[in-house]
């Protein structure tokens, strides 16, 4: 339990250095309220898909690792471990795109009213799209964590979150000086890569092989469905915005129906690429129900 707690202990940890790092180097008023609001929406898929998808499999892959620690034999492990993974790709990767590329209209309808000013609202969203470059890095770590976690080898991923933490605190300050605000949360999507790397380094290096080919193409697969989200969800809305303006329903009205195009559009794209992900999507739909 020692090694769990610490790694889950050091996410508020590097959320304390970004928000030093974001009042002192930077403007001490807008900066930290911008990361945290982007920081806000940014986790909402991560609890909406990746947090369900490991807390459904974590109980299979317990089993699974306990024989396998018996046997020798860990290719059902390895197999559920990649079914997560691609699952948490399916489903974060278009998650992330719509992030990035309706930012600005979904900060708007959030937080522009009171004191939230229009002239924030650009700000909170670029950082949303920092954040979300590491989007699915960071639900796949998740993942990873619970593998390890399954394997009673709980101090790996911990020690891996603990370099991640020095590697955030030393990429917060000159992508800060660089790039401004959103440079902080850009540090934090390149730690959740380099994590993502390395817990996936030292798994295959414990198990042999993780299938690395069928995630490769389902991300392959994902992206091709993602460009055509990011094109169809920004075509629906742009003309929407200047058409409608920007009145709490006129912005409901077009971000819902850019979204609405964009989960049609990406559901229409993964069947026609023949992405199995979403069968086996619908399967663990009803585990859950089950259980």
């Amino acid at each position: 339990m020692v090694p769990v707690t610490l790694g889950l202990g050091l996410i508020n940890v590097n959320a304390v250095i970004d928000m030093a790092f974001a009042s002192r180097v930077l403007d001490p008023d807008l900066a930290p309220t911008a990361i945290q609001k982007a920081f806000l929406v940014y986790m909402l898929p991560q609890g909406m898909f990746s947090v369900a998808i490991a807390t459904v499999l974590f109980p299979t892959m317990a089993r699974q690792a306990s024989v396998a620690r018996q046997t020798g034999d860990y290719r059902g492990f390895a197999s559920t471990v990649s079914t997560g993974l691609r699952q948490i790709a399916f489903l974060l990767i278009p998650a992330a795109v719509v992030s990035a590329v309706l930012a600005e209209p979904i900060i708007r309808i959030l937080f522009q009213r009171g004191a939230f000013t229009p002239d924030q609202t650009p700000v909170v969203a670029s950082a949303l799209a920092a954040f979300s470059l590491g989007l699915v890095f960071n639900g796949s770590m998740l993942m990873l964590n619970r593998a390890f976690f399954s394997l009673e080898e709980n101090w790996i991923p911990t020690r891996i979150a603990l370099g991640n933490l020095f590697l955030n605190a030393i990429l917060d300050y000159p992508l800060a000086k660089w790039l401004g605000i959103w440079g902080i949360p850009l540090a934090t999507a390149i730690c959740n890569i380099a994590g993502t790397w390395a817990l996936v380094v030292v798994l295959r290096r414990r198990l042999g092989r993780v299938d690395g080919g069928q995630i490769a193409a389902t991300v392959v697969r994902v992206s091709v469905a993602s460009a055509v989200v990011a094109a169809v969800s920004w075509t629906v809305w742009r003309p929407l915005d200047s058409a409608l303006g920007r009145s709490f329903a006129a912005q409901f009205v077009s971000l819902g129906l850019a979204l609405t195009a964009a989960v049609a559009a990406y559901l229409i794209s993964c069947r026609l690429l023949q992405v199995r992900e979403m069968d086996v999507l619908l399967s663990l739909r009803s585990r859950v129900r089950r259980t």
